[in-house]
């Protein structure tokens, strides 16, 4: 063994357990105590598979000002994540294969963490080249396209599906372009605007026609179709109706419009914090959730730039982990479901047969849970170089305090 990690509690396992971990992979697991390596004595600390974020934008390369690979990846490693899946919406777009190649190589240079990349959409040529390169999905940003553009996408995706290695796996941003313009339009003809405004401007509907179009062009095309930072609750219905894999981010969750009230444009996201009526809520978790931040750093001079020209994304990174645990202890989120929304169901979901679990013969990244360790949210104290959150100030109870990626310590807060 190369190390070995002692004193580790299990999920749904009593008593102690013994992790081995040899070049890099789970080789042992055992409840009688065994010798061969460096030890990592974890005091009966929880034991979990690593943490995979699904959605990231890491700003890297062209707009390293708000975040680059060695900022954000240290920022997923500080809140307890060992992989992360980095947005193709940079400077120049990743949606060239010479694109997504240098974007390998800023990743394989800075990153400490795990990372995969999805690609833009692009010709279908181009698309083909890409392929090459192992993107691990495609990224549509619906709100940015009008419905034929749409319907041209998914057709040559589905064409790629046929033609190369492509798995017809389609990540969606779904929010509907005209709905957003009729109502901005509406809304910016009153006598002054306030923060929250923005979330009326691009109302749930917007979200759940796009979503309900985003199902229909992929059924159509035989797409695998994932929906990012899923808010509304309708939405929500539509794809579990349909077997429609999603994600939630903590702030859909836990915050609603009224937010914008007390933090104004700092809250600015997409989609928007919902009405109350409308929102996704903690009780809506279950055993095929996914939670994905949308960690999406901006400078506080980019968040302060008025209603409609302010920056919109909030960092999640080093904040999601304690305030689902904290919902934990609270008793509105069970214990159980935290390795699947965390980790087993996005490697199901991005195919990342590796990670996802402890079993042998896996990745060696775990995240270590102080379940009952309490703290105060601090932004001085984040790595990433955004330096806003809603929740900075509020206090927690439980938090990742280790993060060992194939079997290396990244974080360590023991």
């Amino acid at each position: 063994m190369d190390t070995i990690i002692e004193n580790c509690k299990l999920i749904n396992k009593i008593g102690n357990f013994y992790v081995g971990i040899k070049n890099g992979k789970i080789a042992k697991i055992s409840k009688i105590p065994f010798e061969g390596g460096k030890k990592i004595d974890i005091n009966g600390k929880l034991l979990l598979p690593g943490f995979i974020d699904p959605h990231v934008h890491f700003r890297d390369p062209g707009l390293t000002q708000k975040e680059d690979f060695k900022t954000g990846s240290e920022s997923a490693a500080n809140g307890g994540f060992t992989t992360v899946i980095d947005m193709p919406n940079t400077i120049p777009k990743t949606n060239t294969y010479k694109a997504l190649k240098e974007k390998i190589a800023i990743a394989d240079k800075k990153s400490i963490v795990n990372y995969e990349l999805q690609a833009g959409w692009n010709t279908l040529e181009e698309m083909e080249k890409m392929i090459s390169l192992n993107p691990i999905s495609f990224k549509i940003f619906m709100d940015l396209e009008n419905d034929e553009t749409l319907e041209g996408i998914f057709k040559d995706l589905g064409t790629l599906k046929k033609t190369t290695s492509y798995n017809g796996l389609v990540a969606v941003h779904c929010e509907n372009k005209a709905i957003i313009k009729k109502e901005i339009s509406r809304l910016k003809q009153k006598e002054e605007n306030i923060p929250i405004d923005y979330s009326y401007a691009r109302p749930a509907k917007a979200e759940d026609e796009s979503v309900k179009q985003a199902i229909e062009l992929a059924s159509a095309n035989n797409l695998n179709l994932h929906i990012c930072h899923l808010s509304s609750k309708k939405s929500l219905n539509l794809a579990k109706s349909n077997n429609v894999s999603y994600e939630f981010t903590p702030h859909h969750l836990l915050l609603d419009n009224s937010t914008y009230n007390t933090y104004g444009t700092m809250i600015k996201t997409n989609p928007p914090l919902r009405e109350a009526k409308d929102k996704i809520n903690i009780s809506d978790i279950d055993e095929n959730t996914i939670i994905g931040t949308d960690h999406a750093p901006h400078t506080l001079e980019d968040k302060n730039q008025g209603v409609w020209s302010s920056s919109p994304g909030i960092p999640g990174l080093e904040t999601v982990v304690s305030l689902l645990l904290t919902q934990v202890n609270k008793g509105n989120l069970d214990l159980k479901l935290i390795p699947k929304i965390l980790s087993k169901n996005a490697a199901k979901v991005y195919n990342l047969k590796n990670k996802g679990s402890i079993s042998i013969g896996k990745d060696a990244d775990f995240t270590v849970i102080d379940l009952k360790k309490e703290g105060k949210f601090n932004i001085e104290n984040f790595k990433t170089k955004a330096k806003y959150s809603p929740f900075d100030g509020q206090e927690y109870t439980g938090e990742a305090v280790m993060t060992i990626k194939k079997g290396k310590t990244i974080m360590n807060k023991l």
